[in-house]
């Protein structure tokens, strides 16, 4: 849970600007992701270097058909794994070059958005995708800068393991000062490590 809630607040930071706006209707993935190289939304340096704060909370999580004491101890479990906050150092050669992909292949066949605005420092987008069994639907608001960004995200699943199933999380970030030299030198080893 940790990885989405991070995943789903970079989609803000892969695209900061204050330039160009994307707005999109009943497009692919491809379409969203050329439309938003197009535009210059994400052409721009804007994140800020140093050291940011991230936190997530699992706002709600509800399947309708399970009993209440597994749906209880599944919510406990849920909010324990959803709700985190850590601390990072954003190295300038990182702020320089956004990473990260929002969706993997299989999303990018198997999603379309109803529609996807960004732009002005705000994000609006409902994207729904279709498997076997399950088909999910996901929509994401939220407002994003230079030092600072929050999403909210809602899921609707249905047609799982489980049967229907919904969620709602956070993502705050800020930054929230300088990295220490030795947190720099540490993000730095690491991303080289990735490279």
């Amino acid at each position: 849970m940790r990885t989405f809630a991070v995943v789903v607040a970079c989609a803000g930071l892969a695209a900061c600007n204050k330039g160009g706006e994307v707005h999109e209707q009943n497009a692919s993935v491809e379409q969203v992701a050329s439309a938003v190289r197009q535009s210059g939304v994400a052409n721009d340096i804007l994140l800020h270097s140093g050291e940011w704060r991230v936190s997530g909370t699992m706002e709600e999580f509800n399947i309708p058909g399970m009993p209440p004491e597994a749906q209880s101890a599944m919510k406990q479990a849920m909010s324990e794994r959803g709700n985190m906050s850590y601390d990072y150092c954003l190295t300038p050669e990182q702020a320089k070059r956004p990473q990260g992909k929002f969706f993997n292949d299989k999303a990018a066949k198997n999603c379309r958005y109803d529609h996807f605005n960004m732009g002005g420092g705000k994000i609006d987008a409902v994207m729904r995708c279709d498997g076997e069994p399950s088909s999910m639907t996901m929509t994401i608001d939220g407002t994003y800068g230079a030092d600072s960004y929050e999403t909210h995200v809602k899921m609707d699943m249905a047609g799982g393991p489980q049967g229907n199933m919904s969620m709602k999380m956070r993502s705050e970030a800020k930054r929230i000062g300088e990295c220490t030299p030795e947190d720099l030198a540490k993000a730095r080893r690491e991303e080289g490590t990735k490279s």
